[in-house]
């Protein structure tokens, strides 16, 4: 592991750079801006034909050849749809670590065990630039991928990491600088699950009673072909809304069930459409999980949020339903987040109420009763008093400011850093995120942000209300899954979160941003250094 440095000497109370810590900063190419927001320096970032090669002395559990191409997908009857798309190869391992899904644009689904080490050999066949970022895992700045890795058409980037993660619900896709809307909307995004031994002993549903879920709104024109649209002056505000639902790439997408139980692995892979999920009959989900895996204990909701970026689990099931009967996964009206701008021309605002998909039962399977298991597994629990920051959290508000979504005030650089951005490696620090209550109401906008950290998986330990904002909060509130780890959290107007974080990985440069997919490519993102 390349280590890390402190970029500031403490001289009389000033922070200034040494000559030993200049010439460390310049090889990640990180402009340092001190307290008054001037940078010490301005270096170029990676050359990304160069960024990383392949290690003669990493052995992989499993090989992937991982290519991003155009082609050509069925959607609808009639003309197919362009898109843009992963497709993989097994080179090593067990026959189950790649799964594929029919007909859909969506990548594949990679299944693995932690401790595990994987080597992905990513090609990028597009007319531009890419990179993929391994949502939620736990690995390097040069794995994560930071955009500034950024991989050419016609270049391979060889990514190897060993799986840190507990069993859990992890995605990947892409994460180029001001192209990340583009590129997930026309279709890039693939599943990354992770199993352990812990997981293996609840007995949940398994195998073809596996299912992972992803959801999606997209816009097609009258030739069946994306269309994206994010609002013309006011690009970006809103962010993209499409008016038609799509669950694992497919339109109007029924599920076949048995009478019996599933577990179902629902991601929100749209670019800015946060969902409200329940079930049409009543019935409360039966939770089990969240972007960091199993939680301790199944917990009851009558109604799930589920924001960009984000990842929920449930059981269900379905013995008690005759064959032939159907329900519908709704996604329920919400308030408090209305701008007033439409993005994408759709007819669907975000918080309007819709059907998301239908379940069927299709035939009866005799199994014994299933009960959800009561104990699912262990998390150590972080405490404020053993933070190093724990009477001075460090805050990150998100405003609007010239016309732009920002994150404390800055947009995104490449290769700039700012003070109140370096953290230790080691250490466990408490953070507020602050959806700014003052830059909502400007121009009658109350706008969500999913934040999403890279790098790390956090808990989130109090959510508070600014006055004024309460009516839409409680829309939402009782949707909250806060109980397990996460990566992404969503922050209503007004709302701050407090969240625990331990940097016990990795030291180097990652990002936090709005999962919002137009707000981050517009600059709503900012990197934040991991010092040892």
């Amino acid at each position: 592991m390349k280590r890390s440095f402190n970029p500031f000497d403490e001289i009389k109370g000033n922070r200034i750079l040494n000559r030993r810590d200049f010439l460390q900063l310049a090889t990640l190419g990180v402009t340092v801006l001190g307290t008054e927001g001037f940078p010490f320096s301005s270096i170029k970032a990676d050359s990304p034909a160069t960024a990383f090669q392949t290690s003669s002395t990493f052995d992989p559990d499993v090989e992937i050849d991982l290519q991003a191409t155009p082609a050509d997908v069925s959607l609808f009857p009639g003309q197919p749809t362009r898109v843009w798309t992963y497709q993989a190869a097994l080179l090593k391992g067990d026959s189950g670590s790649i799964e594929t899904i029919a007909g859909s644009y969506l990548g594949p689904v990679i299944r693995v065990h932690q401790g595990q080490n994987i080597r992905i050999n990513f090609r990028n066949d597009l007319p531009e630039a890419s990179v993929i970022h391994w949502h939620g895992l736990r690995l390097s700045s040069e794995m994560d991928a930071h955009p500034r890795y950024l991989i050419n058409p016609g270049q391979i980037y060889v990514y190897e990491f060993q799986v840190r993660n507990r069993a859990g619900t992890y995605w990947f896709h892409p994460h180029p600088d001001g192209r990340t809307g583009p590129q997930v909307y026309h279709g890039l995004a693939g599943l990354f699950l992770v199993s352990d031994d812990e997981e293996s002993a609840t007995r949940l549903p398994s195998g073809e009673h596996d299912l992972p879920l992803v959801i999606q709104d997209r816009l097609f024109d009258g030739n069946h072909q994306l269309s994206y649209q994010t609002g013309g002056m006011m690009n970006g505000m809103d962010g993209f809304l499409g008016n038609q639902i799509l669950v694992n790439g497919k339109p109007d997408y029924v599920l076949p069930v048995a009478t019996r139980a599933y577990r179902l692995r629902l991601v929100n892979g749209s670019n800015s459409r946060v969902y409200k999920l329940a079930w049409s009959h009543g019935a409360p989900m039966a939770v089990i999980g969240t972007d960091g895996g199993l939680l301790e204990a199944p917990l009851w909701r009558e109604y799930v949020m589920l924001a960009p970026g984000e990842r929920i689990e449930i059981v269900v099931d379905f013995q008690k339903f005759p064959v032939g009967s159907t329900m519908r996964l709704l996604s329920l009206g919400f308030s408090g987040a209305e701008s007033g701008m439409m993005g994408g021309g759709a007819s669907l605002t975000n918080g309007a109420p819709f059907t998301v998909m239908n379940v069927v039962v299709v035939r009866k399977e005799k199994v014994g009763k299933f009960a959800v298991p009561s104990t699912l597994s262990t998390i150590s629990r972080h405490r404020l008093e053993d933070a190093v920051n724990r009477d001075k959290p460090r805050t990150f508000s998100t405003s609007f400011n010239r016309m732009a979504w920002v994150l404390n005030g800055r947009r995104f650089a490449m290769n700039e850093v700012a003070e109140n951005e370096i953290v230790q490696l080691g250490t466990l620090e408490a953070w507020n995120l602050v959806n700014d209550a003052g830059s909502a109401r400007m121009m009658g906008m109350r706008m969500m942000h999913p934040i999403h950290i890279h790098g790390v998986q956090f808990q989130v330990i109090e959510r508070q209300i600014t006055p004024g904002f309460a009516s839409g909060w409680n829309t939402v509130r009782a949707g909250y899954v806060d109980e397990g780890w996460k990566d992404t959290v969503l922050l209503m107007p007004g709302e701050r979160v407090k969240l625990l974080l331990k940097f016990e990985d990795y030291s180097g440069l990652f990002v936090y941003h709005c999962h919002n997919l137009e707000h981050e490519d517009a600059g709503m993102m900012r990197n934040f250094l991991i010092r040892a």
